[in-house]
């Protein structure tokens, strides 16, 4: 009975995985080898690397590329620890990689953009690919070399055929967000005169704010990255002719000068910038932010008022945008990081919204000019189709983790999301429930096998006072 129960247990899992493979491309990894010789390479001399998932039909000659996001190294010595991982080497980096959310090749998950030329760019320079150091140092060996990278990939994809683009989008999430910002001008200049050419940040748009004991941290590390990857000469010269080029790094500081349309996804409850920019551990040694930063429901009433006014410092910030027709925003109140990679933000049936329209209409929208889009959220917690990330524990929660990889760094901290209804925000696709403890060992080993093997896994719900964790889209080794 109980072998017969553990079958049907199987079964459906190897149902559930080939569904989920179903749903998610996988992409293989390209390597710019010709990239070396020019010196464009990742911060250990590996060649550059991008996913591109050719387009179709409607959509051949249409290009959206996407910058992983991955934060910034700041020195040698933090740019060092990136050297042995994907973050800093395209040696590091996995085979295929799944595409979800604005990278969709399936129309019911991505109806605008799914048969696009499709491409993922890999982040291994640590500098939102805007540093051009010459020298390498000949005991670390590191080459900052981000802006190189950036051109050759261009250079590369405008060859396979982006050069007869007739739309095209530039985006990013998070530290490829801010790489869409800085470099929309530049990107716009590469292609055809008559082609839409538009960008898109998602999660980039990072404010110059005091942290919680009054410094200037994030200030302080921005520039330090500007130094270290002497990035200056590749910010945007509207802004490094007018101010010092470590404030070039911010956004607030550059888009009122970009030309080209803009649009920004952000969350006003930014996740990153909550924990890495209002409180940051270097601010608070004590830890008395850890338990709120992981999750916003354990946030005090004092901390609450604190994060509410990071919104108003981040909505002045926003100002500077303007109510151009050519500049869209989507800013909501959830406590998010990174909306437009992940499905069950960009486009499914509880996705958040914003006057009754999901992050993937309101995009779609903006850029076909069927609409202009210019929504901003009513505070924390009025909107209840936030996704709200809720974070594991770290190790050293008082550590400062500026120098860590974003949503798409699969070594960082592993969200899963909440609403703020009592309604689930994801229906789960397997439960374990009056399974005998002394099948689960098995039935977890096989999960893991299966997930190796298809790709991904999925969502598995609580029961029993089991917590097994939610994880979204694994890449293959």
């Amino acid at each position: 009975m109980e072998r017969t129960r553990l079958g049907q247990w199987l079964n459906l899992l190897v149902f559930v995985l080939v569904w989920l493979k179903a749903e998610a491309a996988y992409v293989p990894i390209t390597y710019v080898h010709n990239a070396v010789l020019k010196g464009a390479v990742c911060l250990d001399g590996s060649p550059p690397a991008y996913h591109l998932d050719k387009g179709y039909g409607t959509g051949l000659n249409s290009w959206l590329v996407q910058f992983e996001g991955g934060g910034w190294c700041n020195n040698v010595t933090t740019c060092l620890g990136r050297k042995t991982n994907r973050l800093g080497s395209s040696k590091k980096m996995a085979n295929q990689i799944a595409f979800s959310g604005i990278l969709n090749g399936r129309r019911q998950f991505n109806p605008d953009f799914y048969n696009w030329n499709r491409i993922k760019v890999r982040y291994c320079d640590g500098s939102s690919f805007t540093g051009d150091v010459e020298a390498v140092n000949p005991v670390t060996k590191l080459h900052f070399r981000g802006a190189r990278v950036f051109n050759a990939v261009m250079e590369e994809l405008l060859a396979k055929g982006m050069k007869s683009a007739q739309n095209a989008i530039i985006s990013g999430c998070s530290a490829g967000g801010l790489t869409s910002i800085l470099h929309c001008d530049r990107f716009r200049a590469l292609l055809p005169s008559g082609a839409r050419v538009k960008c898109l940040s998602d999660a980039g748009y990072f404010i110059n704010a005091r942290d919680v004991s009054g410094t200037q941290h994030i200030e302080q590390f921005f520039s330090q990255v500007v130094t270290t990857h002497g990035s200056a000469k590749n910010l945007p010269k509207s802004c490094t002719s007018r101010l010092n080029p470590r404030l070039c790094f911010f956004p607030q500081y550059v888009v009122s000068q970009i030309t080209t349309p803009i649009f920004f996804v952000n969350a006003a409850y930014d996740s990153w910038q909550i924990k890495n920019i209002l409180a940051p551990g270097a601010a608070d040694p004590q830890g008395h932010w850890h338990s709120c930063k992981l999750d916003i429901n354990n946030c005090s009433s004092n901390q609450l008022d604190l994060m509410q006014g990071f919104r108003t410092q981040f909505l002045r910030a926003l100002t500077v945008i303007g109510n151009s027709p050519s500049k869209g925003m989507f800013i909501d109140s959830c406590y998010a990081h990174c909306q437009t990679e992940t499905q069950e933000t960009w486009f499914l049936s509880d996705s958040p919204l914003l006057a009754k329209t999901t992050i993937a209409q309101a995009v779609a929208d903006w850029f076909f000019e069927r609409r202009l889009f210019h929504q901003i959220d009513c505070p924390y917690p009025c909107n209840p189709s936030c996704h709200n990330r809720v974070f594991e524990p770290q190790e050293n929660p008082g550590k400062n983790d500026t120098t860590k990889g974003t949503s798409s760094d699969a070594s960082a901290i592993k969200p899963s999301f909440s609403k703020l209804s009592n309604k689930v925000s994801l229906t789960p696709v397997f439960c374990i429930t009056n399974v005998e403890m002394s099948h689960i060992k098995s039935m977890l080993f096989v999960l893991v096998s299966l997930t190796q093997l298809v790709g991904t896994s999925p969502y598995i719900c609580r029961s029993r006072g089991l917590n097994l964790g939610h994880s979204t889209y694994l890449s293959l080794k």
